[in-house]
């Protein structure tokens, strides 16, 4: 078994006028991917030594440019990626980084969103996702849980580096740095009886959950107001109730009062 544990770094925040820059080939402008630009990884053996890295930056084919934001916070240039390979050629050279055995493969990653949108930047360039491992380990909540909080609370990566007292030798906002943070949280935090792999489904959607309708209970109302009034409530009567309640509900007739 191989660990691989890497980060992503995306440009996406895309401003408004900067949407006409988007790359033609794009189906809809109506959704923005964030489009990976980096991917930085290590690999590590059973006994989480490292044993290989991986550094490439990416030449970008949705995007035009790189968001200002994005290149404040990565160093990332839209003249620095000019050079570089497409996507194409940068996830073919991760599988073979991988080994191309993605059944003994295992991604560790500090949050889910780098799964997932490293499968969703595969399909977008229509790419094949199956070479990728399923099995992986979000170390996040895991990290949470170490330093004795809820696993539900989501800790920042360079949080964690602090709290274990891991040396921050290199900024952050990096993949290669990211990623060798995140290995030396995971040597430390280690629990091989723990931290059993899951399976990531890329196809899987959370369901939404149907809210139940709220109708009023009309017989109900009906007999209290009866018992209220002490007489019987005739049809024309019923009438004037309903058609009250639902005057009332469109608040044409509701005022403030200070």
């Amino acid at each position: 078994m191989v660990y691989i544990i890497y980060d992503l770094e995306f440009n996406q925040d895309i401003p408004i006028q900067d949407i006409p820059e988007l790359d033609e080939n794009i189906d809809s402008k109506k959704t923005y991917p964030f489009e990976i630009i980096q991917i930085g990884a290590l690999k590590f053996n059973d006994n989480l030594q490292e044993i290989g890295r991986f550094n490439r930056y990416v030449k970008p084919s949705i995007y035009k440019k790189i968001c200002p934001f994005i290149s404040e916070l990565t160093g990332i240039t839209t003249q620095q990626l000019k050079s570089e390979e497409c996507f194409k050629e940068v996830y073919q050279d991760f599988i073979e980084f991988i080994e191309n055995d993605n059944k003994d493969a295992v991604f560790v990653i500090w949050d889910l969103s780098d799964m997932k949108e490293l499968y969703k930047n595969v399909r977008l360039h229509q790419l094949n996702d199956n070479l990728l491992p399923r099995k992986y380990i979000n170390l996040q909540p895991y990290a949470s849980k170490y330093l004795g909080m809820s696993s539900k609370k989501m800790l920042r990566l360079q949080s964690v580096v602090e709290a274990l007292c891991i040396p921050m030798e290199h900024k952050f906002h990096d993949a290669l740095n990211d990623a060798s943070y995140t290995a030396e949280i995971f040597k430390k935090i280690y629990d091989d009886k723990d931290m059993v792999p899951k399976i990531y489904d890329p196809n899987y959607v959370k369901p939404r959950l149907r809210q139940a309708k709220k109708e009023v209970d009309y017989e109900k109302l009906f007999a209290q107001l009866e018992k209220m009034f002490d007489r019987v409530i005739n049809d024309e009567d019923k009438k004037m109730i309903k058609l009250a309640y639902l005057m009332g509900k469109t608040q044409q007739f509701t005022r403030y009062r200070y």
